[in-house]
């Protein structure tokens, strides 16, 4: 038409085809099917086409299997798609500090490796009443039994919680975690992923465990290691200061045992008759 000056009957004769085919504009719109196909792959990860298009009809939708079937393939959801797994919603639950002991526990795992390469990991447990240090304790594994060994040691030592506040490791997301904090009647916080300061009176006693020690010393075994977390655990709980309870240590602010309280009350009497005898 354009290099012989012609008509669009004429160029038509020529070609042997009608006008209404030159003049016909395609009306097909897919949006829909795709739109449906993609919030099916998105509920459904792991379903293939034969239950999607199911959905689709028992939801009144009258597309048929060969339009549906053509968008599928085009939009390349036949292959194999990774997925992860997906948490219940997690609510932000409020870092309050409870006013006495055995209310809020606070868990979390830190990792380092020993002299020889092998991973270590470090599970801590503090109460958040007085931020003292319950459990400071070392493995080359510690899977959710581990954990669950960890804490009946501790419910035999001094009870259990009401609450116990966590991440969403799969140590803490185990059934075996979770079933036995229901025999025990404890409530699992479980703080929003990638919120780590919803967890934030442990994840400030973790700073101090790691300055303190795995970035201070080499360990050649797990018994080293656990020898020092031993000892600054004891030192943790009876001499460091926290701002938040008036710069006294964890013991001070809230003894736990009867001795404790007893020997609270007689380096204050000790101190009050020294304060005394400066004064006279």
């Amino acid at each position: 038409m354009k290099q012989y000056e012609v008509s669009v009957k004429r160029a038509c004769g020529v070609m042997g085809m009608t006008r209404s085919m030159w003049y016909y504009q395609r009306k097909k719109n897919d949006k829909e099917v795709i739109d449906k196909l993609s919030e099916l792959a998105q509920q459904l990860p792991t379903r293939g086409f034969d239950e999607y298009y199911n959905r689709i009809r028992r939801e009144g939708h009258k597309w048929n299997r060969k339009r549906v079937l053509r968008v599928y393939r085009n939009m390349k959801l036949k292959l194999r798609r990774k997925h992860k797994k997906r948490l219940a919603t997690r609510v932000k639950q409020p870092l309050e500090a409870p006013v006495s002991l055995n209310i809020c526990w606070s868990l979390d795992f830190m990792g380092d490796v020993l002299g020889d390469g092998r991973k270590v990991r470090v599970l801590n447990v503090i109460d958040d009443c007085n931020r003292e240090a319950l459990l400071v304790e070392a493995g080359l594994s510690f899977p959710a039994r581990a954990v669950v060994e960890a804490l009946e040691q501790l419910k035999e030592e001094i009870g259990v919680p009401k609450y116990v506040r966590c991440d969403n490791g799969p140590e803490f997301i185990s059934k075996t975690f979770a079933n036995w904090c229901e025999r025990n009647f404890i409530e699992i916080k479980y703080i929003q992923p990638g919120k780590p300061m919803q967890n934030g009176y442990i994840e400030r006693f973790n700073r101090h465990y790691r300055e303190d020690i795995l970035d201070a010393y080499y360990f050649d075994d797990i018994y080293q290691l656990q020898k020092l977390n031993n000892q600054w655990k004891h030192d943790y709980n009876n001499n460091h200061p926290h701002k938040s309870l008036g710069n006294k240590s964890p013991v001070e602010f809230m003894p736990r045992f009867e001795d404790e309280i007893n020997l609270i009350s007689k380096s204050e009497r000790e101190s009050n008759f020294l304060s005394n005898l400066e004064v006279s």
